[in-house]
């Protein structure tokens, strides 16, 4: 757990933690009661987040596991309404049938369904994983290509996807919207936004172009590990000066840390096989599915 001085993490008496949550959401509050943020300041608070996010999870990185851009474009399509860890934990039979596009494209999709079926909504994931494959084949030579226009042309493959896939195996900037992304930006009021591409639109404009893909890795990490959809835990949260929506969750720093997830609460996290960089700040890796 990375602890700030200025952060409601800091406290180390449950008594004294109370006292600061308090003293907080009144801050707070008065200041949403205040003059509306500037645009100024909105940048600064929100690069400031990013910052404040950047050394709390200096290690983040794209939580599927994969070797290519190949199998990160499937990983990725594979994720949709289910978790990472559960596709990291389905995508190493596939992979080991199936390793490159013509093979998936080949395959028969009864097969397939069967290595996928613990993804949920396997027999659709199934028609895009084997459609995106032919697509390659067809139009790309095999290859996943480069460019946004090209990517979202390929079955099941719409901009958050295609986003992953650039910024993680290309190195091309690119903002990631994803649930965890959505909800935390409107709770920060970066945006009102709601819509995707707005959402997506709005949050760029706040960053240099650079920053994007990091910036997308520390929101989604944040999200999933501290800033929950249903009961933050606003009492562990570092950045809980800086956020509007301080007390949304539980305050109390000791019921806080009970409610952390991933590493941040001693578990494992997502990936099977991390970065060593994770591994060397104390994270660890996933089981494989059916361990434990």
């Amino acid at each position: 757990m990375v602890v700030r001085r200025d952060s409601a993490v800091g406290e180390q008496e449950s008594g004294e933690g109370k006292k600061a949550a308090k003293v907080m959401t009144k801050a707070i509050a008065g200041k949403s009661a205040g003059k509306p943020e500037s645009r100024t300041a909105l940048v600064r608070r929100a690069r400031r987040i990013n910052r404040e996010l950047a050394e709390v999870y200096p290690y983040a990185h794209p939580e599927l596991d994969f070797e290519n851009p190949f199998q990160l474009l499937v990983a990725t399509v594979l994720s949709a309404q289910t978790t990472d860890l559960r596709v990291n934990q389905t995508t190493p039979a596939l992979f080991a049938k199936y390793p490159t596009p013509e093979d998936l494209a080949a395959a028969n999709p009864e097969e397939v369904e069967e290595i996928l079926r613990p993804c949920g909504f396997f027999r659709a994931k199934t028609r895009s994983v084997i459609g995106l494959s032919k697509g390659l084949v067809e139009q790309f030579g095999g290859e996943v290509p480069g460019r946004l226009e090209d990517l979202v042309t390929l079955p099941g493959v719409g901009r958050k996807t295609a986003f992953v896939v650039l910024g993680n195996a290309f190195g091309r900037p690119g903002i990631t919207v994803d649930t965890h992304f959505q909800r935390l930006v409107r709770r920060w009021r970066w945006t009102e936004e709601t819509d995707p591409d707005k959402i997506e639109a709005a949050i760029g404009t706040l960053f240099p172009k650079g920053d994007w893909t990091d910036l997308s890795h520390h929101v989604i990490w944040h999200g999933r590990r501290i800033c929950h959809a249903r009961k933050p835990a606003c009492g562990a949260c570092p950045i809980a000066p800086l956020c509007p929506a301080y007390g949304e969750g539980e305050t109390d720093p000791e019921k806080a840390k009970k409610l952390l997830k991933y590493e941040k609460g001693g578990f494992p996290g997502q990936r099977l096989n991390p970065p060593q960089a994770y591994l060397d700040a104390g994270g660890r890796a996933a089981p494989p599915l059916g361990a434990g």
